[in-house]
């Protein structure tokens, strides 16, 4: 029987593991080994891990958190999450089951990324979805948004701070008149013939290719994925989703807790905003709160 059983080992999880860890909880961390982060091949913007990449950052945070007796870590899928009464059994991959009395979730989201040939190879490398994250590293070259939904146009209005930008629209997200009077300030292109596939050697990119057949020179392309939880677990348990920008996300407060007590969600599956910063501490928060939340119980 563990305090707390935190399933997720990135930069939310090992954040809420190591709160409880310092207070003295008994913790069971379960990593999968697959975080969303793992297709870029740096971290921008973390605050003392600037340009490292996401998984030397984990594996220096692994390695301090191993040095609390109170913890224990395995490299696992949690597939099902089973509620008895007030506690929870998780069941793994393997077929072992671990017992807690609070449950995290730090499970991240999936993208599903627009179906154009050339995006998939390139992502996380010159096919970004955060200008804070990624764009410093392309800077003052030719950029590209290739729109996927109405934020796109958002997105569209930043990017001009690091390079001179084209507004690929697909056909579908036209900017209104008031955002392509913005645009037009921001010197933004706008071009309304979708791209068909992206050109150059992978995982470079040189040129978008569209449907009439013109290339056009970007050395990297924003666009904004489609998410979804990456795990169904916390749906499976009962707990309320909702709507954001991307797709739907676990309903959560601002510490964390779910419509289902004695669960928490920290990181992108509780957040329309995905940053490793935001993620981080997000984990804390539902560390605290899980503590604190036993220490009331």
């Amino acid at each position: 029987m563990y305090d707390v059983i935190v399933i997720g080992g990135s930069f939310a999880g090992q954040s809420a593991a190591i709160q409880l860890a310092r207070a003295c909880m008994n913790v069971l961390l379960i990593d999968a080994g697959a975080p969303r982060n793992r297709f870029a091949e740096t971290s921008h913007g973390f605050l003392g891990q600037d340009g490292k990449t996401p998984n030397a950052i984990m594996r220096e945070a692994t390695a301090q958190l191993r040095q609390y007796p109170t913890v224990q870590i395995l490299q696992n899928e949690a597939q099902n999450v089973v509620r008895s009464g007030n506690e929870f059994i998780v069941h793994l991959a393997n077929g072992a089951k671990y017992q807690a009395k609070r449950l995290i979730l730090a499970t991240g989201v999936s993208d599903t990324l627009p179906d154009i040939p050339g995006v998939a190879e390139r992502w996380g490398k010159t096919v970004l979805h955060c200008p804070y994250c990624h764009g410093y590293e392309v800077r003052n070259h030719k950029l590209g948004i290739i729109a996927t939904n109405p934020m796109s146009v958002h997105q569209a209005t930043l990017i001009p701070d690091w390079g001179p930008t084209t507004y690929f629209t697909q056909g579908m997200y036209d900017p209104d008149t008031e955002q392509a009077i913005l645009l037009g300030k921001r010197g933004v292109v706008i071009e309304r013939t979708p791209v068909i596939s992206l050109i150059g050697d992978a995982p470079g990119l040189n040129a978008v290719k569209l449907a009439d057949g013109r290339l056009i020179e970007v050395a990297a392309v924003f666009t904004i994925p489609k998410t979804k939880p990456a795990s169904p677990i916390a749906e499976h348990l009962g707990c309320l989703l909702e709507s954001g920008p991307t797709g739907l996300f676990v309903k959560v407060d601002t510490w964390g807790a779910t419509s289902v007590a004695g669960v928490y969600v920290a990181g992108d599956a509780a957040n329309p905003m995905h940053n490793a910063t935001l993620a981080a501490a997000s984990g804390v928060l539902a560390g605290i709160a899980a503590h604190q939340s036993l220490a009331k119980s």
